[in-house]
């Protein structure tokens, strides 16, 4: 992690274009523009990763498919306090409001839609 939390990797501002959204609650979407700015540019899928998987993660995979978008949880890169406290959230709250997948297989199906 970036010793600031808040610092954007120079990978993520080399992938251009982007907008930031500066999350002061559990959930990405309540108190932003993270909604608004998302059906602008005609986005449908969105993928979650972060800290803490029962907290952050969760609400933002709720409100996403709240939201009607399609919410993919990258599994293997978010966290919790506890692993039991991931581990229940990945196992059995967020399948019912995402698809839970690792890392390397979104990348892998970026890359195969990128190529089509």
């Amino acid at each position: 992690m970036p010793a600031d939390w808040a610092e954007i990797f120079p990978e993520l501002i080399a992938a251009a274009p982007h907008i930031v959204i500066t999350k002061r609650n559990w959930s990405a979407f309540y108190g932003t523009s993270l909604d608004l700015e998302l059906r602008r540019r005609g986005i449908t899928h969105i993928v979650v990763g972060g800290i803490a998987t029962n907290f952050g993660v969760e609400s933002t995979a709720r409100d996403g498919w709240q939201g009607n978008y399609t919410v993919i949880v990258a599994e293997d890169a978010a966290s919790s306090f506890r692993d039991e406290m991931h581990e229940f959230a990945i196992k059995n709250t967020l399948p019912r409001c995402s698809l839970v997948r690792k890392s390397d297989e979104i990348i892998a199906a970026l890359s195969k839609a990128r190529a089509a």
